[in-house]
This record gives C-alpha cells, sequence and structure tokens, in this order.
C-alpha cells in the first residue's frame, strides 16, 4: 500500500469549521497526510475572530490544540528560515 498523498491545510481549508472537521477526519482516515503549520493557525483563528468577534481566544487556542493532538505529525516546524513570506511559507510546509 503506497502512503497517503501529502496535503497542506491552508486557512481556507480550516475556516469554516464545517469545512476544517470533514478534512481533519479525511486525514484522521489516514486518506492524506495532513500538514499545516502555525502560521496557517494564526491566519484562520485571526479571520474567525474577525467575522465572530463574541468567539473568545481561549476557545480557539483549544481548537488548535486539540486540531494538533488529532492529526499524527500535522504540525510543520522549522521552515522558517526557506520562507519570507506566506506564499514561501505555504510551500515550504509542504516539502519540510
Amino acid at each position: 500500500m503506497e502512503p497517503p498523498v501529502t496535503a497542506v491545510y491552508d486557512a481556507n481549508i480550516l475556516y469554516p469549521a464545517p469545512l476544517r472537521d470533514l478534512f481533519v477526519r479525511i486525514a484522521q482516515a489516514g486518506l492524506v497526510w495532513a500538514r499545516w503549520t502555525e502560521t496557517i493557525h494564526d491566519e484562520w483563528i485571526r479571520n474567525v475572530l474577525k467575522d465572530n468577534p463574541h468567539l473568545s481566544g481561549e476557545r480557539l487556542a483549544r481548537t488548535r490544540t486539540l486540531m494538533n493532538d488529532a492529526v499524527r505529525d500535522c504540525l510543520v516546524t522549522g521552515y522558517e528560515e526557506l520562507a519570507g513570506t506566506q506564499v514561501r511559507a505555504f510551500a515550504a510546509a509542504e516539502f519540510a
């Protein structure tokens, strides 16, 4: 059996919540190896808070932690030297 394809989940996949839930489940099922960065987390959380000011940052921080715990080896680190912009951060995450 071949390993699953690597998929970098960008902020537009992680927000809105129903789409995030679907794609986390796809990763949990082993259909893809989902990857994201703290920068990607920051972006979707910033957008959620902008669109939903009644939500708390603590609640979204908990969601971030639950996501990182739910998908094995999802968090890409050590790419910062390769990436000077968000676009390069996204590309670096795919190859890290």
